[in-house]
């Protein structure tokens, strides 16, 4: 080959070759390695996690006058003082409603929630009495065993009594040993003369009323108390006053 081809040869190699060099270059890109490479890691920072302080639960007023329908419309309600079929024979509530301590009226819907799996369940005929109507059925019955001393003011005054039956699930009133307000010795809580059904049906009362708290009065098979009576004041504010 002659010198001259010889050189001009070797140049169009080399020219050829930093080309093929320069494009190799330009198609490289560092952040095409793989990650697996020996380059460090990326370390991210954690992101920041906001926190909440929960605010507490506003505690419901335990001590409060509450509309027992409010809690549990599966009771049911024949309020007699709000009739005329009561001992008093006139009427004494310009209201139907059962008003209770919040506390009381919502263990007497447990009472009612526990009935109600036998298919049985509850039927209240009062509920809290205003003093003022204490003071008149002490003026006609001024017996302690059956009517409270106003002087005291009686569980119902403070909105921690109620006096209950047992009824099924059409609302029917079960046999008990006598109705509602006879102010005899067979309203005892432990008359024996009763019928078997009878009794029965006083006892299973008695042991619904005691599992929530509830603590049966003596002389009255229907009147039980709320264990916590004793920390409520007598009150004399009208049912209707009460929103």
């Amino acid at each position: 080959m002659k010198p001259l081809n010889k050189i001009h040869y070797w140049l169009k190699f080399t020219a050829i070759a930093l080309l093929s060099l320069a494009i190799a270059c330009q198609s490289y890109s560092p952040g095409a390695a793989d990650s697996s490479a020996t380059s460090s890691p990326t370390v991210t920072s954690p992101r920041p996690t906001a926190t909440f302080t929960a605010s507490p639960r506003k505690r419901a007023n335990q001590s409060q006058l509450v509309d027992l329908h409010g809690i549990n419309t599966r009771i049911h309600l024949d309020m007699r003082y709000a009739t005329t079929n009561n001992f008093m024979r006139r009427t004494l509530y310009k209201q139907s409603r059962c008003l209770l301590r919040a506390i009381a009226a919502e263990q007497l819907s447990q009472v009612q929630s526990d009935l109600e799996a036998e298919g049985l369940g509850l039927k209240v005929y009062d509920c809290y009495r205003p003093l003022s109507v204490q003071k008149q059925m002490w003026k006609l019955v001024p017996d302690n065993r059956f009517v409270a001393n106003p002087a005291t003011g009686s569980r119902h005054n403070r909105g921690s009594a109620v006096d209950v039956t047992l009824v099924d699930q059409l609302g029917k009133e079960l046999t008990m040993p006598t109705a509602f307000d006879d102010f005899t010795e067979q309203a005892d809580i432990d008359y024996d003369g009763a019928s078997p059904i009878a009794k029965r049906n006083r006892q299973r009362l008695k042991e619904a009323m005691v599992k929530r708290g509830f603590a049966p009065l003596q002389t009255e098979w229907w009147h039980f108390d709320a264990a916590n009576w004793a920390q409520f004041p007598v009150l004399d504010v009208p049912l209707e006053a009460v929103l």
